[in-house]
């Protein structure tokens, strides 16, 4: 049956394991479905695993056993061409927004090339570019600064933005405001809210933060001891 959700279907990782070592399980048959303009929260202890299932479920590792599902299409059975479309559809953020730009670069050019990749007309960059910081709340000005010169809520924002530019089904969030102070996390999550309800995107929240959690999610999971409890 086709279905338009985005699955893990009981996936384990173990990193190491061989013939003479069985290795180091990360976590183990972690199943659970998320659909368009729904938030799953992953939560649970640090060093329990989250972000290597977040990394898993954006395709960037492969599960060592079980599967995940696109559209109701496996991963690891995809072709090329779909698999690539996969990729631009479900999009992961990391905690660091200073890590998703390049120093030596502005902000505009950072933008742009973003344009570029998805050739994008040059006549449209501007139009592009202005819907996007409309979307995050930002103005023009930023586009002229180098990352150095913007403080961590605004290139959260942007780095947000950047994603957004891909038309994602899916973002990834990995602890997307636990470097930031409490005011300024406060307005990225109304801000991912805001953009939720308009884009219908579907969003994978990982996070150690039981408020964040109980604000952002419609159901979240607990990963611990290598296993995930689903918590409705």
């Amino acid at each position: 049956m086709f279905s338009i959700s985005l699955r893990a279907d009981s996936i384990s990782k173990i990193y190491g394991a061989g013939l003479l070592s069985e290795g180091r399980c990360v976590f183990q048959n972690v199943s659970f479905e998320i659909r368009p303009g729904e938030t799953f929260g992953l939560t649970g202890p640090s060093g329990e695993g989250k972000s290597t299932l977040g990394r898993v479920i954006a395709g960037i590792e492969k599960p060592t056993y079980g599967t995940v599902y696109y559209e109701g299409s496996s991963l690891s059975k995809m072709k090329r061409t779909k698999y690539m479309a996969f990729r631009r559809k479900v999009q992961i953020m990391f905690q660091d927004p200073t890590g998703a730009f390049n120093p030596r670069k502005k902000i505009g050019s950072s933008v742009f090339d973003v344009l570029k990749l998805l050739k994008i007309p040059n006549i449209e960059h501007a139009s592009k570019t202005k819907e996007m910081l409309i979307t995050i709340g930002l103005s023009e000005e930023v586009l002229s600064r180098y990352p150095s010169q913007l403080s961590g809520g605004q290139l959260q924002r942007l780095a947000i933005g950047r994603i957004l530019l891909l038309e994602p089904e899916y973002i990834i969030l990995d602890e997307p405001t636990s470097a930031l102070d409490v005011s300024v996390q406060a307005q990225i999550l109304h801000m991912l809210k805001n953009v939720q309800t308009k884009k219908n995107i579907g969003y994978i929240l990982i996070s150690h933060d039981q408020a964040v959690i109980r604000f952002m999610s419609d159901t979240c999971g607990l990963l611990e001891n290598r296993q995930l409890r689903i918590i409705e």
